[in-house]
């Protein structure tokens, strides 16, 4: 299924929202994006790139990611986990949709790249997923921001990840590919074993189909809407500030320098954005990892869920809910998950009785199943996220944190368990009041 073909889905079922009128790259795209997060939004209209439509929060809701990948939302980690375990090939098709048309000398300044936020480096391409291709490890698929130098330049940021370890084994020639099916874009943000190629995972979640690059032996998704081919340069540039999951400003570094020799597309074509820090960001960087750490964590215990809470921005603070058998799980599950996501920060251990999705919850367990001086894990001076504005952003150095708010397994669990009043969830009360 194509990015057009689930598009039409979710219009047919009343999820998408059109807005008709132009609207500009400057600011107005990001805030309509902003009102509306979660619902995914296309915009008919945008002024300063003519013939382009745009797409906004496709991957905002966990509803629709779900609808996606034709699972339950209850069984989305476990379907993300099977296919980073089982990868498979797609098929690899020729003359393409997404070579419709062919430019060779390409301006990338007529493409709807976004000025977000009042501090913003430049205009941004945020929804571009670089497909790179060693001879030896395959193919690699990964985001990067990509802020515009000029008509064919680029800077990208490239963290040390897989990426930068095909970098450094000298690959230069990479794709780069915008307005992608949900299935694609999960699986590009997977970070995952090298060697285990993104493009293997994402035909595992629903089938794609792949073809050639124009410059390269470079697969593509041959659905996708536009692709973006050449090379990353030696060259460094600023980039940023820019806002990243946190919601506040990274730093500005300097990046290496993507220079665009090719442009492909389909005919009237979709562009893609996400909006930073916005729910599609969040769930896009948190949900492969959470699928990690339930990974992970499911080797050393019984986990029954997990996710990355939005108030520590999806990615730095994780919870774990498990069936305990033994006072020691919820240390090892700590341990597991620290593992499993570097950049995670505080982890909290709970029972299954707990709601994962709810802040209450969360709170409520820690207030009641806790003591600090027992049950609490530091773990000072550890690498973790660039991210964190309260640590070092350059050394990446912070302490981190794990609490075991689970029920002690000797303990008399009725001092431990919500009170309910019998009949409470029957209760219609419309039938009472008036």
């Amino acid at each position: 299924m194509s990015l057009r073909d689930f598009l039409e889905v979710l219009d047919n079922e009343g999820l998408l929202t059109h807005v008709r009128r132009p609207v500009s790259v400057r600011y107005e795209v990001a805030a309509i994006m902003k009102k509306l997060d979660p619902r995914p939004v296309l915009f008919h209209d945008i002024r300063e790139a003519p013939g382009f439509k745009l797409i906004g929060n496709l991957c905002a809701d966990r509803k629709i990611l779900a609808r996606a990948l034709g699972v339950s939302e209850r069984d989305l980690l476990k379907r993300i986990v099977k296919a980073m375990e089982n990868p498979r090939r797609g098929e690899i098709v020729r003359d393409p949709p997404c070579q419709e048309i062919v430019i060779d000398d390409p301006d990338l300044r007529k493409l709807p790249f976004l000025v977000f936020g009042e501090k913003d480096g430049g205009p941004y391409m945020t929804a571009g997923i670089v497909i790179a291709r060693d001879p030896e490890l395959g193919h690699n698929a990964s985001y990067h921001r990509l802020m515009l130098l000029n008509e064919r330049r680029v800077v990208a940021r490239i963290l040390p990840r897989h990426l930068d370890e095909f970098i450094k084994r000298g690959v230069r020639r990479i794709a780069i590919t915008v307005g992608n099916h949900p299935a694609f874009m999960l699986a590009a943000a997977v970070t995952w074993k090298l060697g285990v190629s993104e493009l293997d995972i994402a035909a595992a979640l629903t089938p794609i189909r792949y073809a050639k690059a124009v410059t390269s032996d470079i697969l593509v998704p041959a659905d996708c809407e536009l692709i973006l081919e050449g090379r990353i340069t030696d060259e460094r540039a600023d980039e940023g500030p820019f806002i990243d999951i946190t919601g506040t400003y990274d730093i500005v570094r300097k990046e290496r320098v993507i220079e665009i020799e090719c442009i492909t597309m389909r005919r009237n074509p979709i562009f893609q954005q996400i909006l930073p820090a916005g729910s599609e960001h969040r769930n896009l960087m948190g949900m492969p990892r959470e699928a990690a750490i339930y990974a992970e964590a499911s080797r050393v215990c019984e986990v029954v869920d997990v996710r990355l809470t939005p108030g520590g921005c999806n990615w730095l603070h994780c919870a774990i809910s498990i069936k305990k058998r033994s006072d020691d799980d919820p240390r090892r599950v700590i341990e597991a998950a620290l593992r499993a996501h570097q950049s995670l920060k505080h982890v909290i251990v709970v029972d299954d009785d707990i709601d994962l999705s709810s802040p209450y919850d969360l709170e409520w367990a820690i207030a009641t199943r806790a003591q600090l001086d027992k049950d609490l894990v530091l773990r000072p001076n550890e690498l973790g996220s660039s991210l964190d504005p309260s640590a070092d952003q350059v050394t990446r150095r912070t302490c981190k944190a794990g609490l075991d708010a689970t029920i002690p397994l000797k303990a008399d669990k009725s001092k431990f368990i919500k009170a309910r009043i019998p009949g409470e969830d029957e209760i219609r009360i419309e039938d009472y009041v008036k």
